[in-house]
């Protein structure tokens, strides 16, 4: 068996009276994209603080790509691979979309970027360059001068993911990709999820069950800060725990 790209072990976490991660053991394998499912309150987001190193566990711990990431911090976690997006969109909404992700470029330490301030940076060709492709790959190639703040929200979602994209991860972690869009929003960042799909290891918490069931190599579902199943979509679906628990209401 394979050793997994992310393997979360015992992971718990209290606050006050609240157990909001009981013992949580978690893996996700390299090229798959893995669901984490649950109603409101769940712990999710706790759980996403916790691997993308917002919050620190009270026990347990985080493996990544063979390492013991548990200590280290979000911006170390991004330099070993992981990169992460969130609920509410978080872009420079006075950038252009272009400088947008030429900043995510140039902040990654294999960039070689030699300048010190931001305005000779639009004469290092090759960054702004690498940051086209990136906006090319997520839809964006006809609003590379637009002014981040100026794009619909679903495009502002996609620039999100340019950015991360331009950190090179192994792994997205995606927190509710889906938020705040529309139908026909939604429609296209279910399509550009599959199209990074086949370029790096997805972890996926999202609301949207459709996008989730379309998506999903492998579903996790957490209620009350405890995994109660983790398999393919057809074993969740049909699981009467996580029937009761939380699908119920979506099916």
């Amino acid at each position: 068996m394979t050793e997994a790209l992310l393997d979360v072990r015992n992971l718990s976490r209290r606050f006050a009276a609240v157990d909001a991660l009981q013992a949580v053991n978690f893996s996700v394998e390299a090229g798959e994209v893995h669901a984490l499912i649950g109603p409101n309150g769940a712990g999710k987001t706790t759980f996403i603080h916790h691997v993308s190193g917002a919050l620190q566990p009270d026990s347990g711990s985080v493996h990544f790509a063979g390492r013991d990431v548990t200590k280290l911090s979000m911006h170390q976690r991004v330099a070993v691979g992981m990169a992460r997006s969130y609920q509410i969109t978080n872009v420079f909404l006075g950038l252009s979309a272009l400088d947008n992700v030429a900043l995510a470029v140039q902040g990654r330490q294999d960039a070689g970027s030699s300048f010190r301030f931001w305005r000779p940076a639009r004469s290092e060709t090759a960054m702004f360059e690498e940051a086209r492709s990136y906006l090319e790959q997520t839809g964006l190639a006809q609003r590379i001068d637009t002014i981040a703040g100026n794009l619909a929200h679903g495009e502002q979602r996609a620039l999100e993911l340019a950015m991360a994209l331009a950190t090179k991860p192994k792994m997205l972690l995606l927190d509710e990709p889906m938020a705040g869009t529309g139908p026909e929003e939604s429609a296209r960042m279910v399509e550009l999820i599959e199209h990074l799909a086949r370029h790096v290891t997805i972890l996926l918490v999202e609301h949207d069950m459709a996008a989730v069931f379309r998506l999903a190599d492998r579903i996790s579902v957490l209620v009350n800060g405890r995994l109660i199943c983790t398999g393919t979509p057809d074993d969740v679906r049909a699981d009467p725990e996580v029937r009761r628990a939380y699908l119920g209401d979506h099916l």
